[in-house]
């Protein structure tokens, strides 16, 4: 007799499910190899250097994630969605500040954004690298996830829970 945990097809796997009361339960998990698969797809289609418009990546994007999240609904992915879904966004805004490029056009969208004058230019003028912009507060604050889904994006939280 074989145990679920050694077992795995297609793409799932099983690990036991830690209740009160329930003893020898499993439930359904992703492989490992099947969250680096999509972390590569989509780091793939949110390159900062393919030459495709904002709007056609998320396009792109959008089909992968629901292609994936779809097929993989029956097991419990939730929390890991989550923080790719974090991961995701910072790409997207890494790719939007490296499209801006120049420190001028940098200073002028964070000013139409909401950001105050003084702010904008010494962000736009900051030493840091692109990933670290990201991930600051300035553009969590500005390229909001409400101005991200504007655009065509699809939280993938969102989507699974409607999915499910």
């Amino acid at each position: 007799m074989r145990r679920p945990l050694d077992f795995q097809v297609l793409g799932f796997g099983f690990v036991p499910r830690y209740k009160k009361g329930e003893k020898g339960k499993y439930q359904l998990v992703v492989k490992a190899s099947k969250w680096k698969d999509l972390k590569s797809k989509l780091k793939y289609l949110t390159k900062k250097t393919i030459p495709a418009s904002f709007d056609e990546r998320i396009k792109r994007t959008n089909l992968l994630i629901r292609g994936w999240i779809n097929y993989f609904k029956p097991a419990s992915i939730q929390s890991k969605l989550k923080k790719l879904e974090e991961w995701l966004r910072n790409r997207l805004r890494y790719g939007i500040w490296h499209h801006w490029k120049k420190p001028e056009r940098k200073r002028k969208n964070l000013i139409r954004l909401g950001v105050n004058q003084d702010n904008a230019y010494a962000w736009s003028r900051t030493r840091m690298g692109g990933w670290a912009v990201a991930q600051s507060p300035i553009l969590g604050t500005t390229i909001t996830i409400k101005r991200l889904k504007m655009r065509g994006y699809v939280s993938l939280i969102e989507y699974y829970k409607r999915a499910v």
